[in-house]
């Protein structure tokens, strides 16, 4: 098995070979790849140095899967140089999310559209993976017919230097911005690009995805990101109406009952999901799960999980995990 890392030197590589490593899959060539500025430089795999290496060089390997965190510019330029050559192409990148032909994965839900042609496979935006994995059990139960989705965003969530910008300004540096304003001791409503209609590109990938991902593109979403200065992982506020009527106690069991999910919900004993306590774990974390008073097929729910992982490194090596158990790979 030899496994390609398409930037293992970012945030999100560092925590897809850390997730390698902890599910124990076993990889007999791991190739850590990275721009021209990296190559040469020494990663550790399981105590091991490695070398980083150029992706041309990589591809001439014909990894029999790439995991790509580079971006969606140098997975536009490269994935399908990977897929000519054999290699799955796991991609964490927005390139590949909405096209029709290419399959939109997070495997609690739907690693069933994988298979032997689909070379290329895309991992989605990490809010929205960890909203889909509480959901979809409540979807296939009651049927969705309603979203309103606020999110409180880690500020790793836009990559290693907002994670310096937040650290610089709580030290008084206030010189290199990656967002427009301050992020420490503030909120920022605002994610990814402004569009034409006022809703960001993080929002409309919430939306989108979604559809996509539940075979369901009649559910009605509306979204807000908010960036929040933490780093422990993505908060949401998720606010469903259901077609069907149901009962409290049911909709906890099941969210209880779900694959990846644990449940903080004893909010009197202040028991409730935060990303202090998300960070470095896989799960997705459910709580504050009451009914909506105003509607007579409402709940809300409060949903948090690492972006990192869940979010992105721990989604993409379930996908290889997949592609390995069901021998694609």
């Amino acid at each position: 098995m030899k496994i390609a890392i398409v930037g293992a030197t970012g945030l999100v590589g560092h925590e897809i070979i850390k997730v390698i490593e902890e599910h124990n899959i076993k990889v007999d060539t791991l190739l850590p790849v990275a721009s021209s500025k990296s190559i040469g430089k020494k990663i550790l795999f399981h105590n091991k140095e490695l070398i980083v290496i150029s992706i041309m060089e990589a591809i001439k390997q014909k990894p029999d899967i790439a995991i790509f965190s580079a971006g969606s510019t140098i997975s536009k330029q490269y994935a399908k140089q990977f897929a000519a050559v054999g290699s799955f192409v796991i991609d964490n990148s927005s390139a590949w999310r909405m096209d029709k032909n290419i399959p939109l994965v997070v495997p609690e839900i739907n690693a069933s559209t994988i298979s032997e042609e689909t070379k290329i496979i895309a991992n989605p935006n990490c809010s929205t993976i960890q909203m889909v994995v509480a959901i979809n059990p409540l979807h296939k139960k009651y049927g969705i017919k309603r979203l309103v989705i606020s999110t409180y965003q880690s500020v790793s969530g836009s990559g290693s230097n907002a994670v310096k910008q937040m650290e610089n300004e709580r030290r008084g540096d206030f010189s290199n911005k990656v967002y427009p304003h301050e992020i420490d001791l503030n909120v920022i409503p605002h994610g990814g690009d402004f569009t034409d209609n006022g809703y960001t590109t993080e929002e409309i990938k919430l939306i989108k995805e979604t559809h996509k991902i539940l075979s369901s593109p009649q559910i009605k979403i509306t979204s807000t990101v908010v960036r929040v200065p933490v780093t422990g992982g993505h908060s949401e506020s998720i606010n469903i109406e259901f077609e069907k009527s149901f009962d409290l106690s049911e909709v906890k069991e099941i969210i209880n009952n779900t694959d990846g999910v644990t449940v903080y919900d004893t909010p009197e004993k202040n028991c409730y999901p935060m990303p202090k306590y998300a960070k470095d774990k896989d799960d997705v974390f459910v709580g504050r799960i009451r009914r909506d008073m105003s509607l007579d097929n409402g709940i809300n729910i409060w949903v948090v999980a690492d972006n990192l992982r869940k979010g992105a490194a721990t989604n993409a090596v379930q996908i290889a995990e997949y592609l390995i158990n069901k021998k694609l790979a």
